[in-house]
C-alpha cells in the first residue's frame, strides 16, 4: 500500500488538508504519549484537520530521510517508522525525529492511527 508515501509527500508538500484527507470521516488518531495540554485522541477527519492545519507554522518539514513500512498478518494494519527532517519554525533551529506509527485501514481511508512520539522532545521548542 502506497499510503505511507502519500501521506508524507503531503507533509513536505506542507498539504494538511490533504493529509487530513487520509482520514475516514470517522477515522481516530491517538497520541498514546501526549502530555498535559496535547490532545490524546482525535475523533473523525473534521477533528484530525483541525489538528494538522497549522502544521507548517510549527514545523517546515523538507525531507524524509528514512522510511520503514513493515508488513502486518492483518491486510489493513500498517506500521511504519520515519524520520522527519526540517526546521522549527519558531527558533529557526533544525528539527529531526523520528516516529513509529500503527495505522488500520478501510477501503484505502485511515480508520485508526496511534502516533508513539515522544512528548519530552517538543519540550524545548514549544516553551
Amino acid at each position: 500500500m502506497d499510503l505511507i508515501p502519500r501521506a508524507l509527500q503531503l507533509l513536505l508538500d506542507k498539504d494538511m488538508i490533504g493529509f487530513a484527507g487520509l482520514w475516514a470521516e470517522d477515522g481516530v488518531a491517538e497520541f498514546p504519549f501526549a502530555p498535559p495540554g496535547w490532545p490524546a485522541r482525535l475523533e473523525g477527519r473534521a477533528a484530525v484537520e483541525d489538528y494538522v492545519r497549522d502544521y507548517p507554522k510549527m514545523l517546515d518539514i523538507r525531507a524524509v530521510p528514512k522510511q520503514v513500512v513493515y508488513q502486518s498478518t492483518d491486510p489493513d494494519v500498517l506500521v511504519a517508522e520515519f524520520d522527519l527532517e526540517g526546521v522549527v519554525v519558531a527558533t529557526g533551529e533544525p528539527y529531526r525525529y523520528s516516529y513509529i506509527v500503527v495505522i488500520t485501514t478501510r477501503d484505502g481511508e485511515i480508520v485508526h492511527y496511534r502516533d508513539y512520539w515522544n512528548p519530552l522532545y517538543v519540550q524545548d521548542w514549544t516553551s
